[in-house]
């Protein structure tokens, strides 16, 4: 038997096809995540450069990873190597968080894409909700602050003190913060299961 369809009156049309406003910032964030894919191959392209002995190459590399040694560099080492892995891991990490907000927001938020059955349907997607989205977003986060600890302390020598402890306090306030979000998911989502049964 069929569901019969509501019709909505005209304010409440109105207000319901508000989410098509966020249409737009979600075109905004594929168009932030081509600015990524673009950045990352300018990187590599100019660490392949680098290895094979460009000097420019080399240059452009140490100044974008905001390295500073005592010596002048002449050609690349283990150090410059790792900040630049980890500056383009970085990039991957944001766009994977990218690619969860735009497509989690618009399929929780704005309209559904009816990808069940496709071959290439996310895993996640499946049972996403603004909840779930939350934690996952929390966790890329962590992911992302993790990256950029690692790369300050690697790169430690060309900070101070303060900046170093103020980054560590802000990955823990990260971690923390995810964990409240996760047990505060669990604690709704049981109470909701009791409430079912």
């Amino acid at each position: 038997m069929q569901q019969k369809k509501t019709s909505l009156g005209p304010l409440p049309s109105v207000i319901f096809a508000s989410r098509w406003l966020q249409l737009p910032l979600y075109i905004g964030l594929i168009a932030a995540q081509a600015v990524y894919v673009f950045h990352f191959w300018v990187e590599l392209v100019h660490l392949l450069e680098a290895a094979f002995g460009n000097k420019e190459a080399l240059q452009l590399l140490v100044t974008s990873i905001g390295y500073k040694s005592d010596a002048p560099l002449t050609s690349l080492n283990e150090t410059v190597i790792m900040l630049v892995v980890l500056a383009l891991i970085d990039v991957v990490m944001i766009s994977n968080l990218l690619i969860m907000v735009i497509i989690g927001g618009y399929e929780t938020f704005v309209s559904r894409m009816n990808l069940e059955g496709h071959p290439d349907q996310p895993e996640w997607l499946s049972h996403v909700n603004a909840s779930v989205l939350k934690v996952k977003l929390a966790t890329a986060i962590i992911g992302i602050s993790s990256i950029h600890l690692l790369k300050t302390f690697i790169n430690a020598g060309n900070y101070s003190d303060k900046v170093l402890i103020a980054q560590t306090v802000i990955h823990v306030t990260f971690l923390l913060s995810a964990m409240a979000i996760a047990y505060t998911d669990r604690l709704m989502s049981a109470s909701h299961q009791d409430d079912t049964h």
